[in-house]
C-alpha cells in the first residue's frame, strides 16, 4: 500500500502541474449539460493520470470522469477512480479552489486516496486503517460539540436548476441552525478541509463515485464519520455524502430530513 500511495501521489502532483501551469488559460470549453463544462485541462490531466497508472499497474481498471473504463476491465479487485480536476467551474473561472482527486478501490471500497490541491501546494492523503495526513503530517476532524457553533460546507448539482432535489431548501434550513455554510465548488477539497479541521461538516448530493471517493476516505481516517443522506453508514458508492467530526452528525442528520 505504502508503494502505491507513494505512485499516486507522484502522479497527481504532476497532474496537479498541469492545472497549475493552465490556471487563468482554461483552452476551449465544452459543454456536458447546461452548467457542467470540460476544459482542455480537464482532458490533458486526466489523460496524464491514466497513461501512468495503466504503465505502472496494467492489472489495474481505471475509471476517470472524462474518459471513462479503462484498463483491466476483467479486474475486479483492484479499480481506481481519476477526478482529474475537481472544481472544473472554479479553474475556468479563474478561481482558485480545485484539486485533483485519485481514489484506489478494492473489493469496490475506497482504500486509498489522494487529493491534492496545486494552488496550495497542499497533498492530501489516506490509507484505510492509517492515520490521515496533509502534507505528511497526521490531520484530525474537530472537536466542535454542537451544530450552532459549526461552520459547514455543501454543494449543489450541476443541473440544480431543473433538479427538483438541488439541496436548496436543506441549505436554507442549516443556514439558521450553525454558524455558517461555506460553498466553494469542489466537493474533494470540501471532504479534505472537513477531515484536517477547516470545517466541522460537509454535506452534498448527486455526485459521482469520483468526486468523493478519496475526499471521504480522507475524512474517514482522520477520525470523521461518514455516512449518506439518510444516515446509511454504506455510503459507498451512492449519490449522496454527509461528512463530519461525529459529534454533530446526528444532529446535522436531523436539520437536513426536516
Amino acid at each position: 500500500m505504502n508503494n502505491l500511495l507513494h505512485n499516486a501521489t507522484i502522479v497527481a502532483r504532476e497532474a496537479g502541474q498541469i492545472l497549475h501551469d493552465g490556471y487563468g488559460n482554461p483552452g476551449e470549453i465544452t459543454y456536458k449539460g447546461i452548467s457542467d463544462i470540460v476544459t482542455h485541462y480537464d482532458r490533458k490531466s486526466e489523460e496524464h493520470i491514466t497513461t501512468y497508472l495503466a504503465k505502472h499497474y496494467p492489472n489495474h481498471s481505471i475509471r476517470a470522469e472524462e474518459s471513462g473504463l479503462s484498463g483491466n476491465q476483467d479486474n475486479n479487485i483492484y479499480e481506481w477512480l481519476i477526478d482529474p480536476l475537481d472544481g472544473t467551474t472554479n479553474f475556468a473561472h479563474s478561481f482558485p479552489f480545485f484539486a485533483v482527486s485519485i481514489c484506489l478501490l478494492k473489493d469496490n471500497l475506497p482504500v486509498l486516496g489522494v487529493v491534492y490541491d496545486p494552488m496550495r501546494d497542499e497533498m492530501f492523503t489516506a490509507t484505510v486503517g492509517e492515520t490521515a495526513k496533509l502534507n505528511g503530517k497526521p490531520i484530525h476532524v474537530t472537536k466542535t460539540p454542537i451544530l450552532r457553533d459549526s461552520l459547514l460546507g455543501t454543494g449543489f448539482p450541476y443541473d440544480m436548476n431543473t433538479r427538483e432535489s438541488n439541496n436548496l431548501t436543506e441549505v436554507g434550513t442549516v443556514l439558521h441552525q450553525s454558524q455558517g455554510i461555506r460553498r466553494a465548488g469542489a466537493a474533494a477539497l470540501d471532504l479534505c478541509y472537513t477531515a484536517c479541521g477547516r470545517l466541522d461538516a460537509f454535506w452534498e448530493i448527486e455526485l459521482e463515485p469520483w468526486d468523493m471517493a478519496a475526499g471521504a476516505l480522507i475524512v474517514q481516517e482522520a477520525g470523521g464519520q461518514l455516512t449518506n443522506l439518510t444516515g446509511n453508514p454504506n455510503w459507498f458508492p451512492g449519490k449522496s455524502i454527509v461528512a463530519s467530526n461525529g459529534i454533530i452528525h446526528q444532529e446535522l442528520l436531523d436539520c437536513l430530513s426536516t
